[in-house]
């Protein structure tokens, strides 16, 4: 899979997050990681920083939950508004995870 393809890889998996839940940079990396040879969320970061305008960006997290940096304050409006479970400094990951099986 070639850089471009990887792109578009990231870019319709976050697009299959479904409202109220999330992935953390680190788990697309490893969802991918198979077709792509690839496992690395500073590159599913850099992608979305540069290429995750059009899909659901605020669904991305750190692991810890932490919301996308420099677009907090959005992020939280959109997460709360689709019923995301929340804490004090970013995303209820043991409430809010979602893994792409979970979708098949």
């Amino acid at each position: 899979m070639g850089p471009d393809e990887y792109v578009e890889a990231v870019l319709e998996l976050v697009e299959r997050i479904p409202p109220g839940r999330v992935m953390s940079y680190g788990a697309v990396a490893d969802a991918l990681a198979e077709r792509s040879g690839r496992s690395s969320a500073r590159l599913v970061g850099s992608i979305m920083a540069r290429h995750g305008g059009g899909v659901p960006w605020h669904r991305v997290v750190t692991s810890s939950g932490r919301l996308p940096p420099g677009h907090e304050r959005e992020a939280r409006a959109r997460l709360l508004a689709e019923g995301t479970p929340l804490r004090s400094a970013g995303v209820d990951m043991r409430a809010a995870s979602w893994s792409p099986e979970e979708g098949m």
